[in-house]
C-alpha cells in the first residue's frame, strides 16, 4: 500500500430513496441518515442535509426547500443527489481525515443504462475516483450472509423505499428476477390519500409514515391496533384528529402490498425447476425497510406456499453487503454491474 492509499478512502453506500447508508472500508457503517437535501430557495446553498432536512420537511418557510433526491430508486434530482452525497463525504473525512477513493454503490436491479451512467456521474462528481455498481438483491443476500456462490438458488425480496428486487440468486448470478417501482412510498402515499378520500383530512408525509410503522399490516394481526392521526381537514381548513384502526390501513394499502405480492409470485413462476426445489427448502428471505411492516411475511407465504422470514436488521442489509464487497473487490469483481461509457 502506498503513501497516498493509506491517506485515501474507500465506502459503499446504499443510495436509497428514504435512507442512505454509509460503510468505510476498516470501519463498517458510519452513517444512516436520510436521503434529503435542503436548499435556500433562492441561492439553491445546500442549508442541511440528512437528519437535519429530515426534520425541516414539510415545515419549511418559503425561502427554504427540502428535495429528495431519489425517486423510485433512481436519481430524480442530479444536482440534489450530488449535494448528498458530497454532503455526507464531507462528514466521514471530517471524521476520518484523508480523500476518497473507491465508491461501491447498491443500484436497482432493474434501472436503465441512463440510470446507471446517473449514478456513477453523481459519485464520480462528488470526488470518487473509482466507481462500482452492484444490483441490490445481490448486495443483500451477500449483507445477509448467504452463499451467492454456491450451485443453488437463494431468493431475496428486498423492499426499499422506491422499487421493490426479487431476485432468485445461484452461482453469483440473478436466475431470475423482478424489479418494479412499487415500495415503501407508495404504501405511504395510499395511506395518505385514504385519508383525503375517505376524511377529507389532509395528513404529512411524515405522518402517513408514522402510522405506517405503528399500525400497517399487510396480514391479519392477532391483536388489531388503533392510532390516533392528526392533520388538517380539508373542507373546514381547521386542524383536525381521529382514531384510525390496522384493518382499515390494512384496506388502504391493499393495493401496492398486491402488487409486491404479485411480483415475487412472478419471480417464482419464471425460476428454474431446480432452483424452485432449492427455494422450497430454504425459503424467501425478506429485506429491506418494508420487510418490516407487520405480517408481509405471512402474507407472502400464504400466498405462496413457501416459508419466508425477515432477515437479521433488514435496514442495513444493503449497506452491509454493499460493504463486504468494498473489503474484497477482488472476490466480488464478476457480481458487478457492467455500464457503458
Amino acid at each position: 500500500m502506498g503513501i497516498f492509499d493509506f491517506w485515501s478512502k474507500d465506502i459503499a453506500i446504499d443510495l436509497g430513496t428514504a435512507n442512505t447508508l454509509v460503510h468505510v472500508r476498516g470501519k463498517g457503517i458510519v452513517l444512516n441518515e436520510p436521503s434529503i437535501v435542503a436548499f435556500d430557495r433562492v441561492t439553491r446553498r445546500v442549508v442541511a442535509i440528512g437528519h437535519e432536512a429530515r426534520q425541516m420537511h414539510e415545515k419549511t418557510h418559503r425561502d427554504i426547500i427540502t428535495v429528495k433526491p431519489l425517486g423510485d430508486g433512481v436519481i430524480a434530482d442530479y444536482e440534489a443527489a450530488e449535494e448528498l452525497i458530497r454532503g455526507l463525504i464531507r462528514k466521514i473525512l471530517k471524521d476520518f481525515s484523508g480523500s476518497l477513493r473507491r465508491m461501491v454503490i447498491g443500484i436497482p436491479s432493474g434501472i436503465t443504462e441512463v440510470e446507471k451512467r446517473a449514478v456513477r456521474d453523481s459519485a464520480e462528481h462528488a470526488g470518487a475516483k473509482e466507481v462500482y455498481l452492484v444490483a441490490e438483491p445481490m448486495a443483500a443476500a451477500i449483507g445477509h450472509g448467504l452463499d451467492i456462490e454456491a450451485p443453488y438458488g437463494n431468493m431475496i425480496v428486498d423492499i426499499g423505499g422506491g422499487t421493490s428486487d426479487i431476485a432468485v440468486i445461484s452461482l453469483s448470478g440473478i436466475a431470475a428476477g423482478e424489479s418494479i417501482r412499487v415500495a415503501g412510498n407508495e404504501i405511504t402515499n395510499a395511506i395518505l390519500q385514504h385519508f383525503r378520500k375517505t376524511y377529507n383530512l389532509a395528513i404529512g408525509e411524515r405522518t402517513a409514515e408514522e402510522i405506517k410503522i405503528k399500525i400497517g399490516s399487510a396480514f391479519e394481526l392477532e391483536e388489531e391496533l388503533i392510532a390516533t392521526v392528526k392533520g388538517r381537514n380539508l373542507v373546514t381548513s381547521l386542524p383536525e384528529q381521529r382514531d384510525v384502526s390496522s384493518p382499515e390501513i390494512r384496506e388502504a394499502i391493499a393495493e401496492p402490498i398486491s402488487q409486491i405480492v404479485n411480483a415475487v409470485r412472478r419471480c417464482l413462476e419464471a425460476t428454474p425447476p431446480e432452483l424452485s426445489a432449492d427455494i422450497l427448502d430454504r425459503g424467501i428471505i425478506l429485506t429491506g425497510g418494508g420487510a418490516l411492516i407487520k405480517g408481509l411475511d405471512k402474507r407472502i407465504s400464504h400466498e405462496t406456499k413457501l416459508p419466508v422470514y425477515v432477515g437479521d436488521d433488514p435496514l442495513t442489509a444493503v449497506a452491509r453487503g454493499t460493504g463486504k464487497i468494498l473489503e474484497d473487490l477482488e472476490r466480488f469483481q464478476n457480481i458487478l454491474v457492467k455500464t457503458k461509457r
